[in-house]
C-alpha cells in the first residue's frame, strides 16, 4: 500500500512516498482502508518537531481520516467489516496516522459514518469537531454534553468562524440552540462564517467590535471558543458576563497572554485550556458520540457553500498540503489517500 512517512524532524520536504504493507489490526483494534484523510495544524508542528518529540524512527501523520473497515482484531465485533467510519486521533503517540491507504486504529476511534455522509466530511471531523466540542462543554453551568436544546438561551461568541475548529463550533453551538456570534477578520470570512450558520458575524477589524457585541447580547456572552487568546483576551473581557467561560484551544500570532487578575476576580472568569492528546478517555468519547449524532442530523456540512471549502491534495503531493495548513489555508485541506 501506499504510505507517506518521515524520518527525521523538518520542513515538508521531509515527507517521502512509500510502499509497505498494511498492518493487522491487534486486540480492540480495526484496520481501515483510507480514502481520504484530514490535515491539522498539529500535524505539521509535530512533523517540524515543534511540539511533540518524534517517538519512532519512521512516522507516517494524520490524525483524522474516513474510509471502510477491512478488518477487525480479536474483541471487536466481526460485523463492523465493511462500516464505513471517521478517524479521530488515529496516529496519537502511535507510528503510523491517516496519510497512508490502510491504518490500524482503536476500534474506538473508527466512528459510525453514516451512508448519506461523504468521506470529505467524515476526514473533515477529527481535531475540529471534537475540539469544538471539547470548547462549548467546559462551562461550570453548562451542559457536559451536546444535544438539540442543550445550549438553548445560551450566548456562544466564536473567535475565527471562519476557521476548521470555528466552523465546527458555530454549526455544533448552532445545532445545540445556542444563539451563535463570530468575529473575522474580512468580508470573505464573514460570508464563510455566516454560511456556517453564524446568526451574527463582527468584523474585528472596523469600528467598535466590543460594543457591537454587546448590542447583540447586553448582559454578555456566556462562553467563547477562543484560537488567540494574546490578541483577543481585551477583547474577550469586554464582552463576557460575569461567570462566563473563556475556552482556548490555540493562541494563534502567538501574542503573550497577560492577565489582571483583579478584572478576572471580579468577572469570575472560567479560563479552560485545551488539547485533545490530554482530555481524557471520557471527554474523548462524549465528543465523538455527539459529534456523530450531529453528523446524523445533517448539522455538520462542509464545502464552500456551508463555510469550510475543502482544499484537496493527492496523497503524493502531501508535502504540498502540509504547506498549505502551515500558510494558513483558508478551510480545510483534505489528502485523497485512495
Amino acid at each position: 500500500m501506499k504510505a507517506i512517512v518521515y524520518r527525521d524532524n523538518g520542513g515538508p520536504d521531509v515527507l517521502e512516498l512509500v510502499d509497505r504493507e498494511p498492518g493487522a489490526p491487534g486486540p480492540g483494534e480495526v484496520r481501515v482502508r483510507v480514502a481520504v484523510s484530514g490535515v491539522n495544524p498539529t500535524d505539521w508542528k509535530t512533523r517540524s518537531g515543534a511540539t511533540n518529540p518524534k517517538l519512532y524512527a519512521e512516522v507516517t501523520p494524520g490524525l483524522d481520516g474516513a474510509g471502510v473497515i477491512d478488518a477487525a482484531g480479536p474483541g471487536v465485533d466481526p460485523s463492523r467489516v465493511g462500516e464505513r467510519v471517521w478517524l479521530f486521533l488515529a496516529g496519537a503517540s502511535r507510528q503510523f496516522g491517516t496519510v497512508a491507504e490502510a491504518v490500524v486504529v482503536p476500534a474506538e476511534r473508527a466512528v459510525p459514518l453514516p451512508g448519506d455522509a461523504s468521506f470529505e466530511l467524515g476526514a473533515a471531523l477529527g481535531v475540529p469537531a471534537l475540539t469544538a466540542h471539547r470548547a462549548l462543554t467546559v462551562a461550570e453551568d453548562g451542559p457536559s454534553r451536546l444535544r438539540p436544546g442543550a445550549l438553548d438561551g445560551t450566548v456562544v461568541l466564536v473567535a475565527g468562524g471562519a476557521g476548521a475548529v470555528g466552523h465546527a463550533a458555530v454549526q455544533l453551538a448552532r445545532w445545540a440552540g445556542a444563539t451563535v456570534i463570530t468575529t473575522v477578520s474580512g468580508p470573505a470570512k464573514a460570508r464563510l462564517a455566516t454560511a456556517a450558520g453564524a446568526h451574527h458575524v463582527v468584523n474585528y477589524r472596523e469600528g467598535d467590535p466590543a460594543a457591537e457585541i454587546r448590542t447583540i447580547a447586553p448582559d454578555g456572552v456566556d462562553m467563547i471558543a477562543e484560537v488567540a487568546l494574546g490578541a483577543n483576551l481585551e477583547l474577550d473581557l469586554a464582552v463576557l458576563r460575569t461567570r462566563g467561560t473563556i475556552a482556548t484551544y490555540a493562541n494563534d500570532g502567538a501574542k503573550r497572554v497577560e492577565l489582571d487578575v483583579r478584572q478576572n476576580m471580579t468577572l469570575n472568569t472560567r479560563f479552560q485550556f485545551l488539547v485533545l492528546y490530554t482530555v481524557g478517555p471520557q471527554a474523548l468519547a462524549a465528543g465523538a458520540e455527539d459529534v456523530a449524532a450531529a453528523v446524523a442530523a445533517g448539522a455538520l456540512p462542509v464545502g464552500e457553500e456551508h463555510g469550510l471549502p475543502l482544499v484537496r491534495f493527492p496523497i503524493a503531493a502531501t508535502a504540498d498540503a502540509h504547506r498549505a495548513v502551515e500558510n494558513g489555508a483558508v478551510g480545510k485541506v483534505l489528502i485523497e489517500t485512495a
